[in-house]
């Protein structure tokens, strides 16, 4: 299974769903522009499972890794490699129970998407949001980069959690 967007792309005549019941990845624009999105196949009613993390693999820091501890990325080899970020997210990356759950309750034809500083600490491909949400953190960077204040509003990986920690005490 391709683990990259870029692997993806250019595997789209042979693309199987990787969770075809629960969420289908939506393809708009034209190829190499980062405009896919992941859509709920199914409605979610908020706390529950959406997806496992399941067959991931060690990977490097990138655009398309998950941050799962302080010094280790993963890849997700899974269609879930499309949820796009939001300030306003419908599910949560639990890297910690290693499941997305629903953050709200989510509807057919709904978009999934996370809050990336909830696992990310320095991303390694910054850009600018435009989820329109009155919460908007503007640039997505990572939770280095955030007041406490703001991130305290949003479900956290652990490892995000203590390095906000040791970032605050060395503050003082």
């Amino acid at each position: 299974m391709p683990s990259t967007a870029t692997e993806y792309n250019q595997d789209i005549n042979s693309y199987k769903p990787s969770h075809p019941t629960y969420f289908k990845v939506v393809r708009q624009g034209t190829p190499g522009e980062f405009s896919s999105k992941l859509v709920a196949e199914r409605a979610f009613p908020k706390g529950s499972v959406i997806a496992e993390l399941k067959g991931l693999t060690p990977g490097e820091k990138r655009y398309s890794s998950v941050q799962v501890s302080e010094n280790e990325h993963i890849e997700l080899n899974s269609d879930l490699l499309y949820m796009n970020h939001s300030c306003d997210p419908s599910a949560i990356m639990d890297v910690d129970r290693m499941v997305v759950t629903a953050n709200k309750d989510i509807a057919p034809g709904d978009e999934l998407t996370f809050f990336y500083p909830s696992t990310e600490w320095d991303m390694a491909q910054p850009f600018s949001c435009w989820c329109g949400s009155p919460k908007c953190i503007k640039t997505v960077q990572g939770a280095q980069y955030l007041p406490t204040q703001v991130l305290n509003q949003f479900h956290l990986s652990k490892h995000i959690t203590e390095l906000i920690k040791k970032r605050d005490e060395n503050s003082l």
